[in-house]
């Protein structure tokens, strides 16, 4: 695991950003894995102003979900396939059909699970996998005590999740209580894994993650688990990091032909 401090969320989302660019001029039909919430917004931010200048030509590329809620319907604002269309597909340029994403609103939701977790191996596997973290440790909406092997499923939200979110809808009740997500074996299959985590309130998350043991009580701490993955913070969100000296000497020391 590659830990990466940041002086703040803009150069956070630079940096990742470039990582995506970078990947995608190697392999233009790459999959990209996205988050939904308001930590990831900068990188997409900066992602498309890469694109808008012709820094890369993302027009090959696909865009996938971590998760949705289950019940609210597809047009929803609040749905995360609304969100991912809003922030991520249409200000990259790209139309629906680069974008996968399970249907929370399908009757039989077992079987929508399933089949998205057969969508994303027929499609290549994930070549790069943005994941935010809870201030509880999960990851995408893998609540503490998930399986770490996990695979696509229906999750029932923690009421710390649904307070978290709440600042999406109008109302706490209008959080719905289940969701769709991708489980952590499955997270772990994607080819690259990329944490963003910003604010002093993810600093306990952050240094469970990093620096304590592999727990399906901290979910994140599975990344541990996982050849290939970074986690970028800033000064706040690292602010708990008992090696956050090593972790800036090892970054700084590192090749450029290394990339993130």
């Amino acid at each position: 695991m590659e830990v990466v401090i940041v002086p703040d969320a803009k150069a956070g989302g630079e940096l990742i950003a470039e990582a995506i660019a970078e990947l995608v001029r190697r392999k233009p039909e790459a999959l990209l894995g996205v988050a939904t919430g308001s930590t990831p917004l900068p990188v997409y931010e900066a992602l498309a102003g890469t694109v808008r200048d012709g820094g890369v030509d993302v027009s090959r590329a696909r865009i996938c979900q971590l998760d949705e809620y289950v019940g609210l319907p597809a047009g929803h604002p609040e749905s995360y396939r609304s969100v991912v269309l809003r922030e991520v597909v249409e200000p990259l340029g790209l139309g629906a059909d680069a974008f996968m994403g399970p249907d929370g609103t399908a009757e039989d939701v077992q079987g929508a699970c399933e089949a998205y977790d057969r969508a994303l191996s027929e499609a290549g596997g994930v070549d790069l996998q943005l994941l935010g973290i809870g201030t509880d440790g999960h990851i995408g909406f893998n609540e503490p005590c998930s399986s770490l092997a996990s695979r696509t499923r229906i999750k029932t939200l923690t009421q710390q999740t649904r307070e978290d979110n709440a600042r999406f809808f109008d109302s706490l009740e209008e959080v719905p209580h289940h969701v769709i997500t991708q489980g952590i074996g499955t997270i772990l299959e994607a080819r690259h894994l990329v944490l963003l985590a910003t604010g002093e309130g993810k600093a306990e998350a952050v240094a469970q993650t990093v620096e304590g043991p592999v727990s399906a009580l901290v979910p994140a701490s599975a990344l541990q688990l996982h050849p290939h993955a970074t986690v970028v913070v800033d000064e706040a969100a690292a602010s708990k990091l008992k090696l956050a000296d090593y972790f800036r000497a090892t970054y700084a020391a590192k090749p450029e032909w290394q990339g993130l």
